[in-house]
This record gives C-alpha cells, structure tokens and sequence, in this order.
C-alpha cells in the first residue's frame, strides 16, 4: 500500500480519487511514498528515501525543493492550467483597480456612517476617486500560457487592443489566442506600447526583477501595471520610485510585501488568484491523477524537473529509470535487458536538461537482481519496477 502525506488540506473532490485499498492518504503519516502540497514550504523537510513524487495543486513550486529532489530521482508535479480561469477572473478585476480607485471610494464611504446626508455627501466627494476605462486602451500580456491566454482573450472581449509577448510560447498555447491578439517579438515592444501591462510569467533567474528602474523607462507615462504572478518579478524600490514620479499611475499585485503595503499607487490583494472553490478542486484533482499515474505505473505528466515520458503498461513487467542524460546511457540499459534474453515491448525516453527518464516495457518479468544491475550504472539515480 502506497502513503500519501498531505502537507495542505486537500480538496475531498481530488483525495477520493485514490483508491483506499492502494493508498493511504492523510496528514499524519510518516515515511511516505508520495505528498501533495499547496502552500506549506518542503525547504527544510527531509526527503525520505521512499519518497517517490511531490505533487503540487498549483503552478508554482518556489515552495519545493526541486533541485534536491532531481537529485534523488523525486518527481515534482504541478498542475498547468487548472486554476487558470480563476487568475484570469481576477486579473479583469485587476485590470479595474488600476483603473479606477474602487477601494480607496469604498474605504471612503465607511467613513460616512453616521452622516445623515451622505447622499449628497458622496455625490460631492466622488469626483476624488474619479478614473478611466479600458475599453480602447492597450493591454501588455507578457507570458500567454494557459492563465496569459485567457487574460488576453478576455480584454480583447473587453474592447481593449491586445499585445502579447512570450518567446516559449507552446503550440496548444498559441491554438488558443484570438486572432486578433497581436504578437510582439520583444518584451521591449510591449513596455514601449501598452498602456497596462500584466505579468503571467514564472519567477525565474531571467524573470525575477524584470520590471525594474530600465524597464519602466520604456514605457508609456502614466502606465498601469499588473503582478498576479510572482512577487519576485518587480523591483519593489523601484516600482516605488516610479509611482511617486507620476511615471506609474498604478500597481496591483497579489503578493504583499513589507515594501508595497501602505504605498499610494499600489493595491495589495491578499494573493487570492487561485483562491476559488473551482480551483481548489481543479488542482486537487489534477494534481491526484498525475500522482496515481505515476505511483501506479510510473507515467510523467506535468513534472517541473523530469520530461514527460508516457506509454501504455501493456508488458509483464515495467522498469522506470531516472539517470543522468549522458551517452550510451541507454545502450547499457537495453545490454543488461538483452544478456538475460528478455524481449523488450515497449520503450520510451524523454529528457530534460542534464536529467533523463527511461520506461522499459518488458515481455517477462526480470530476474530478481535486473534492478541491482540498473543500479549499478554509473549515472542512473533510481530504479523502480511496476
């Protein structure tokens, strides 16, 4: 029986999906096979030697160690999409804040309790909080995956002119935009041309800091700017400096730092863009099924640190290899495969960068010590029979 440790309460809707009597699943269990996280850090959490996989109900996975675990042949899953139509949804609420000062009018009108003419009070004092609307205003998406596609789609439903910028766009991603979205080759061509601008990126070593002192220079004056992503991407100082010369007219962010609370300018949402019922369950579910996947037959999908390297289990026997992606690497596995006059089904490899993954469907089942001798090749990390 395999165990799954949650690290976060984890929608019903996707823990039901295992099978009680393959799994067992709860927050009080030791040594497990597999976790599934949200939001609680793994940073100083040792990674046992049966842990197998770590499933993340969300995109990000700043909160997992994923070097350490492709070192120990650990999958780290994500789940790509799942909580994308909330972030959307409230990147158009986003897109209202920095257009229009509704919280600072709402904060306003809380002082008028006991004004026994607030009516007329109001009608005096809204000019203060006056704004401007998006429609025919142009719109920056920098990232048009799964969340900057929809964002994108949306404001152009919206009446507003589109420019998005993403040089690793997919092919599925690129399917799903509107025609009507236009394609910039360059960052630079979105900050020179938009009059909002909205991060869909993940934190990386070329992302994080990217809206920063230069960046902003090569904007429009009075731009308006969008962070649902990660806080990393934005120079704090600098985003301060801008909004106190006028050069920014706003900044909404879903990640609150001691840096943005408490500035004019800037509208702090309690990172709320997956918090919905429906992405809750989305992730949860997608996160399981990529997880049961794996345990059951060691399939990749959606993994941060290993390809996706998936075939139907059809053999007698599977034998799933994580090793370093080095030559003649596979020439040793299929050697020791052949030497025991074993016919192979089906085989498939993926890589990733210095990493690898091998599946080997096997027409009988392998002697006891097959797996001793796959462990013995220089660079293989971990080797797992289904």
């Amino acid at each position: 029986m395999k165990k799954i440790k949650l690290m976060n309460k984890i929608a019903a809707v996707g823990t039901d999906i295992f099978d009680r009597k393959a799994y067992k699943v709860g927050e009080d269990i030791d040594n497990p096979d597999a976790i599934m996280v949200r939001s609680a850090s793994l940073h100083e959490m040792p990674l046992g030697d049966n842990l197998l996989a770590i499933a993340r109900a969300g995109a990000g996975v700043n909160n997992i160690p994923v070097d350490a675990c492709t070192e120990k042949g650990i999958v780290v899953f994500n789940t790509p999409g799942a909580n994308a139509n909330g972030v959307k949804e409230l990147a158009v609420l986003a897109l209202i804040l920095a257009s229009r000062d509704v919280c600072g009018g709402v904060e306003w009108v809380k002082t008028l309790q006991n004004d026994a003419d607030i009516a007329k009070t109001v009608e005096k004092g809204k000019s203060a909080f006056v704004g401007c609307e998006i429609a025919g205003k142009t719109l920056g998406v920098i990232g048009l995956g799964a969340i900057g596609g929809m964002v994108a789609n949306t404001a152009h439903s919206l009446g507003m002119k589109v420019v998005g910028c993403d040089p690793f766009i997919t092919v599925n991603a690129a399917w799903s935009l509107s025609r009507a979205i236009e394609k910039a080759a360059e960052y630079e061509e979105v900050y020179k041309t938009a009059d909002y601008i909205t991060l869909h990126v993940p934190a990386t070593e070329k992302t994080k800091g990217m809206i920063n002192k230069k960046t902003i220079a090569k904007m429009k004056d009075g731009v308006r700017i969008i962070n649902l992503a990660r806080a990393d991407l934005v120079n704090a100082e600098d985003m301060k400096a801008a909004l106190a010369s006028g050069k920014v007219a706003a900044y909404v962010t879903d990640f609150p730092t001691p840096a943005t609370v408490g500035v004019k300018g800037i509208v702090n949402i309690p990172h709320l863009g997956a918090s919905t019922v429906e992405s809750e369950d989305n992730c949860a579910v997608m996160a399981a099924h990529e997880l049961d996947e794996f345990l059951r037959c060691g399939n990749i999908r959606n993994s941060v640190n290993f390809p996706a390297v998936s075939i139907p289990h059809t053999g007698a026997e599977r034998i799933c290899l994580f090793h370093k992606n080095v030559p003649t690497m596979l020439n040793q596995i299929t050697a020791i495969i052949s030497a025991e006059g074993i016919n192979i089904e089906n085989f498939s490899n993926g890589s990733r960068g210095e990493y690898a993954y091998t599946i080997v469907e096997l027409a009988e089942e392998a002697p006891a010590d097959m797996t001793e001798k796959f462990k013995a090749i220089d660079g293989v990390i971990r080797v797992t029979a289904y």
